[in-house]
């Protein structure tokens, strides 16, 4: 079962190292990153790489691929079009699972992947859904048939372990979540709109810049 984690200039590191943590212990998986070209990929803040090891010439049949998200200046140059949406459709084709993170999911709607099908993204991004014929829907994961989509950033680690159960079962991916020691205890109530404080959410809501 080979795992793509995509990766692309200014991608949201969490976003893709989520997924791997989660998904890398799957019975039989070979986890690759991928990027247009092979070599070192710069995260969004551009003091952290994470290297690819092969092109999008080289993987072209993954079991599942995982989209990551990125802030508005590094996903809107591919929202066109171009060899990222190219590859996302033709090994779409293959996938059993083709999952997103954040604002990877439009990515996935550029791409046409997601028309007439519930999806999430960042709470800041969540609307644009629409714009791709995707019902944006506000939950932490959504699957719709073989698309999974996760909301803002930390939410990858939910989608990677809501998938981990559905291939292998819920005591594989308990075991992951045990072995992550992945128990969050918040210090803040404010990872969601709904529950941050008011003056919060509309202060990021004026500046409209969702993070990956």
């Amino acid at each position: 079962m080979q795992i793509a984690i995509l990766l692309y200039d200014r991608f949201t590191a969490l976003d893709a190292v989520g997924p791997y943590e989660t998904l890398a212990p799957l019975p039989g998986a070979e986890t690759v990153f991928v990027a247009e070209q092979a070599g070192p990929v710069r995260n969004d803040r551009g003091s952290l790489a994470l290297v690819a090891e092969k092109s999008f010439a080289e993987v072209t049949r993954p079991d599942i691929v995982v989209v990551p998200g990125a802030p508005p200046e590094a996903v809107e140059p591919h929202l066109a079009g171009g060899p990222l949406l190219d590859w996302l459709r033709a090994v779409d084709v293959m996938t059993t699972w083709t999952t997103s993170v954040c604002t990877g999911s439009l990515l996935l709607g550029a791409a046409g992947l997601l028309r007439g099908r519930r999806a999430t993204s960042h709470w800041l991004a969540l609307d644009e859904l629409r714009g791709f014929g995707a019902t944006p829907t506000a939950q932490r994961v959504v699957m719709d048939r073989k698309y999974v989509t996760a909301a803002g950033v930390s939410a990858g680690i939910d989608m990677g372990l809501t998938l981990a159960g559905e291939i292998a079962g819920d005591r594989h991916a308990e075991s992951v979540q045990l072995l992550l020691e992945y128990d969050p205890q918040l210090p803040y109530d404010a990872g969601s709109p709904r529950t941050a404080p008011a003056e919060l959410v509309e202060y990021f809501r004026a500046k409209g810049v969702p993070q990956g």
